[in-house]
């Protein structure tokens, strides 16, 4: 094997100089689009749409993020299993604050 194409590898084992500097600026691209998206559709009136708009560009940003900022896209198995644990952890925590709040009025 050949030292220096192992010097260019990050901690998943990807090649890192494969992935360009352009594409890095796409997606920073593509999330401030995003960020004047979510700023737009606040200054619309939507009614209950509003927040679905909101909560929906906001996956997508967060999609970007973890997918290829911190690399995940090309990660090993155990981080992906680690990220869908995050997420299920986040679920848990909105599904038991929501509970809550939407039940306060109900018991008296």
């Amino acid at each position: 094997m050949n030292p220096t194409s192992e010097s260019h590898k990050t901690e998943a084992g990807v090649n890192a100089s494969t992935v360009s500097p352009k594409f890095y600026l796409g997606i920073w691209a593509a999330l401030m689009l995003l960020l004047f998206l979510t700023w737009g559709i606040a200054q619309l009136n939507l009614g209950r749409l509003n927040i679905v708009a909101a909560l929906t560009i906001a996956v997508v940003k967060m999609l970007l993020v973890i997918l290829f900022f911190m690399h995940v896209r090309h990660s090993s198995r155990l981080t992906w299993i680690f990220v869908a644990a995050g997420f299920i952890w986040l679920l848990i925590m909105l599904d038991l604050t929501l509970s809550d709040y939407l039940t306060r009025g109900l018991v008296k």
